[in-house]
């Protein structure tokens, strides 16, 4: 009988450590950045045929 299971798999985010989740953070920050700015060029014509107006960017570009 072993002392502990082998085959269990770790929770999320366990042993990921402080570099992990700062990669993590950088990497939903920068999605968040590219959608906003992506999302800015479009012009007011084009975001209200997608459903949006000025307003809604920083909202959708939050949501990660």
């Amino acid at each position: 009988m072993a002392a502990f299971e082998t085959n269990r798999m770790a929770a999320a985010g366990a042993g990921v450590g402080l570099a992990g989740r700062l990669f993590a953070a950088f990497a939903a920050w920068n999605d968040a950045r590219v959608t906003r700015k992506a999302l800015s060029r479009l012009s007011d014509r084009e975001l209200d045929d997608i459903g949006l107006s000025r307003s809604d960017i920083d909202a959708i570009s939050a949501r990660g």
